[in-house]
This record gives C-alpha cells, structure tokens and sequence, in this order.
C-alpha cells in the first residue's frame, strides 16, 4: 500500500525541478567541470524534494 509521502513526492518533485531550472550554476563552477556541475545540481534537488516534501507532510500532520 502507497503511503501518502508518497504522493506528495510525486507532486513536489517536478515542482522542484521546474524551480531548479531557473537556476544558473554555471557561475559557480570552472569551466569543462560539467560532471561536478550535475552533480551538485542532482544533490541540491534531491535535498530541496526531500525537505519540501517533509514541511508539507509536517504542516499536515501537525495541524489536524
């Protein structure tokens, strides 16, 4: 049986990764380090989903 987590999951993930689109990291990083770049990019957008996910299930849960 799919928890409710779950779902949330689904439905923050592409709004995370509609946001993370509007970042330019390219700054932030050398030149010719694109695998360090994507990296980076594919760590903060597993954190952001993961603690997006879980203030929304919190606010829920502890609000009833």
């Amino acid at each position: 049986m799919l928890s409710s987590k779950f779902f949330l999951y689904l439905i923050v993930t592409p709004i995370v990764i509609y946001g993370m689109s509007s970042l330019n990291i390219n700054s932030i990083f050398k030149k010719n380090h694109v695998v360090a770049a994507q990296v980076f990019y594919l760590l903060v957008m597993i954190a952001l989903i993961y603690l997006v996910t879980n203030c929304i299930y919190d606010v829920f849960l502890y609000s009833v």
